[in-house]
């Protein structure tokens, strides 16, 4: 009987699950390590441009893990991690390496593509210039050049991220706020934010930032012929903010000197009460000052 309750203790049966965890693991390590190896080189294959032995060596064999089936997902995180110490480091190199290894375990998270972008977009940028000498050193020349070529890496990646999220609007958005706040490409910019709203879930500020973008470019005319279509398209949900397109509308019936009888006259309903709080996204306002240099990883 205290023989029965010694195998029945706690310790002891721990002890066995982790054994037993612990055979399973060794037995599957095993069973793998056949595939393993030409598993990790169709991967490098397929991305030459990785340069992933620059990690290697820090990451050690287990990065492998992250190819076989379920473990992607718990692998890309874990790398994501890493990815936020070597951009702290600004490490450039290893970052875009980083980045591009993650987005190819895992490309299902949106996160990882669009903070990865912006990295690449705005952070990079800025290190190059630094080492160049800093802002005041480096010519402006020199410093398109260098927005340019890291903008294109941007944009490949959020290429290479509606490959695999056709519809999701956030990632057109992100390519038009790299035309518009690093780039200063207002007409690229306006493409993409057009795109981007005419997605399944755009939020309504793109087709807004659209329309100022028109005004931005001098394309008055047709921004008060965009902006009527889409006051009229618009539900009234206090969340569309019609009442901002309205205002929006009548600058430009002043400033067109549209005569009176010409005027816009909202056919659909009214508008929510104008006690609701209206908020614009920061991008909206034609006269401001942008800049997006800050951004979450």
């Amino acid at each position: 009987m205290s023989m029965a309750r010694g195998l029945n203790h706690p310790l002891l049966q721990r002890s066995r699950s982790v054994g037993i965890v612990l055979l399973t693991l060794l037995s599957l390590g095993l069973v793998t390590r056949p595939i393993e190896a030409p598993a990790w080189e169709i991967v490098k294959a397929g991305q030459p441009e990785m340069n992933l032995e620059a990690i290697e060596g820090s990451l050690g064999q287990g990065l492998v893990i992250g190819v076989l089936g379920g473990f992607r997902a718990v692998m890309a995180d874990f790398l994501w991690i890493r990815t936020n110490t070597i951009w702290e480091r600004r490490d450039r190199v290893k970052l875009d390496a980083m980045v591009r290894l993650v987005t190819t375990l895992d490309p299902r998270p949106d996160f990882f593509w669009i903070n990865g972008a912006r990295m690449i977009a705005y952070d990079v940028p800025n290190w190059r210039i630094r080492e160049e000498g800093g802002y005041a050193e480096v010519s402006e020349y020199r410093q398109l050049a260098i927005d340019l070529e890291q903008a294109q890496q941007a944009f490949v990646m959020l290429a290479r991220a509606r490959e695999f999220h056709p519809e999701n609007a956030k990632l057109y958005l992100e390519t038009g706020q790299i035309y518009l706040n690093r780039l200063k490409d207002n007409v690229n910019a306006a493409q993409w934010f057009l795109s981007a709203s005419q997605q399944p879930d755009a939020p309504y500020y793109a087709a807004r930032i659209y329309g100022e973008l028109l005004r931005r470019e001098g394309k008055d005319v047709e921004a008060y012929a965009y902006l009527k279509q889409l006051f009229q398209q618009l539900p009234n949900d206090p969340y569309a903010q019609k009442p901002i397109i309205l205002d929006r509308i009548k600058e430009l019936e002043d400033h067109l000197e549209i005569p009176v009888w010409q005027r816009f006259v909202p056919v659909h309903g009214p508008l929510p009460e104008p006690s609701m709080e209206r908020t614009e996204h920061p991008l909206e306002r034609v006269h401001e000052h942008h800049s997006c240099d800050g951004h979450t990883h």
